[in-house]
């Protein structure tokens, strides 16, 4: 008996229920990374999932990029880069250390050594930096300036910080998605500061996010306090190393960071809307720190003195 072909709307369904089940189209097999280094294991997953997953475990450690800050019911307001003012970070960044090379040894011994931090202020420390933001920042930089600032005080530095983080998530996540290098905790079950997920295990480590937005923010804040600018930029330096304590990150990952945000900072230096929005807040700080505020914890403010005069790379 002869067996009726499929009407349209039968091979519609089955044409949704293949590629419902086919899975995300273009994933890049496991062994497609290039850069070497730590970690010659591959996990699976597609590029997006690689820029955008940058969590420490069940911690909301920011606010998200696509919200105001101080009002999450409204958009986050646009980038200062465009496609033709953003740095080519991947070009920029060298490949993180090939395996077996002399700088691959020294991310492992950085990171086996600081695994002896755990439960030590250096580890609170680095535990407390997992938080990022303009709002974060404002907090570890207030030992340094000497009081800390409320965002509704300075609304002018949170917008200026905010729409430079999107510039500065934009060059931290291509180069990511580029090398796909596994974070120096896959494959070990040494300690690390934050929960171990599958979200931070599905994300990528060179450059560090956070490395990178640290070392942008602290330039950022030097130009505007230069006064303070030694102390805001050690700052800004052990905050990144803290990821090298946290264990999520290989030292490597952290110079790179810094790289990273310098050519960020550079570009943004260009561009006439960052350096009105700049200008802004360097009067808005300025009148605010002259107005005082409530002092930052001093306890904090000890732990972080200490780390500065010990770098643990």
């Amino acid at each position: 008996m002869h067996r009726p072909f499929p009407t349209r709307a039968l091979l519609a369904q089955i044409l949704l229920h293949a590629v419902l089940c086919a899975g995300p189209a273009g994933a890049a097999p496991a062994a497609e990374r290039q850069g070497g280094g730590p970690g010659s294991q591959e996990r699976a997953g597609t590029q997006e999932k690689a820029g955008t997953q940058e969590k420490a475990g069940t911690q909301k450690s920011a606010p998200s990029v696509g919200a105001d800050p101080i009002k999450p019911d409204q958009p986050a307001h646009k980038p200062y880069l465009t496609d033709a003012t953003m740095p080519d970070t991947t070009l920029i960044l060298p490949p993180p250390p090939p395996s077996h090379s002399a700088a691959e040894a020294a991310d492992r011994v950085a990171y086996n050594n600081t695994r002896a931090l755990k439960g030590s202020p250096r580890w609170d420390l680095a535990t407390a930096d997992v938080a990022e933001g303009a709002a974060a920042i404002l907090d570890n930089f207030a030992c340094v300036l000497g009081s800390r600032l409320e965002q509704a005080r300075v609304p002018a530095l949170i917008n200026l910080l905010e729409r430079a983080r999107l510039d500065i998530a934009r060059a931290t996540r291509d180069p990511k998605v580029h090398y796909r290098r596994l974070r120096p905790f896959i494959g070990n079950e040494a300690p690390i500061c934050v929960q171990r997920s599958q979200a931070l295990a599905d994300s990528f480590s060179y450059p560090s996010g956070h490395a990178t937005q640290g070392w942008a923010y602290a330039l950022i804040m030097a130009s505007l306090v230069p006064e303070k600018a030694t102390g805001i930029l050690l700052r800004g330096r052990s905050y990144g190393e803290s990821r090298v304590v946290c264990g999520v990150h290989w030292l490597s990952d952290v110079e790179a960071g810094r790289t990273n945000g310098a050519a960020i900072v550079a570009a943004l230096q260009g561009d006439p809307g960052f350096r009105a929005d700049l200008e802004r807040a360097r009067q808005e700080l300025a009148r605010t720190l002259a107005g005082g505020g409530s002092p930052p914890d001093q306890a904090t403010c000890a732990r972080e003195e200490a780390a500065a005069k010990e770098p643990v790379l």
